[in-house]
């Protein structure tokens, strides 16, 4: 038994912890996805371009963002809805997606410093945000929803 599942499967869409988990991380990608392509929210629209640091559109007025940075949130975002499905498949997208963050951060390190490389584009503010992302969906991949009775009774470590 996984996740309170049998194989890691289940018969409920979002019916654990770490499958809410990656449905909500999904949601909330979708938004900020969504949120780059509006007016107001993304100012200058006129300076939103396809991709590369010549774009120079800001989401809420700090996170630089292109149509790809975008068109990257929204596909996180139906990956995290699409692996809501399977408890297995949400704990892979957390930990994954987080590995995928923590890389996208180590690009934004080099990026930064040598801007025509900057394709997808991002900024300081950017890439301080992948950093928390990628720990973050690290951290909630490995310990959202682990059984911890199987581990501990009555406050002692079982073998």
């Amino acid at each position: 038994m996984v996740d309170g599942t049998h194989d890691g499967r289940t018969a409920r869409y979002a019916g654990t912890a770490v499958q809410k988990t990656a449905l909500i991380v999904g949601i909330v990608f979708l938004i900020v996805g969504i949120a780059g392509f509006i007016p107001g929210l993304t100012n200058p629209m006129d300076h939103l371009e396809g991709a590369g640091a010549h774009s120079d559109a800001l989401l809420l007025g700090l996170f630089q963002v292109s149509v790809l940075h975008n068109i990257v949130h929204l596909l996180f975002g139906a990956v995290g809805l699409a692996v809501a499905t399977r408890a297995k498949a949400s704990r892979n997208f957390l930990i994954w997606g987080g590995v995928v963050y923590i890389a996208l951060w180590v690009y934004g390190l080099f990026v930064l410093q040598a801007p025509e490389a900057n394709i997808v584009p991002v900024n300081a503010a950017d890439n301080t945000l992948h950093l928390i992302l990628g720990v973050g969906m690290i951290a909630l991949g490995i310990f959202v929803g682990r059984d911890r009775s199987a581990r501990t009774a009555g406050g002692r470590t079982t073998a």
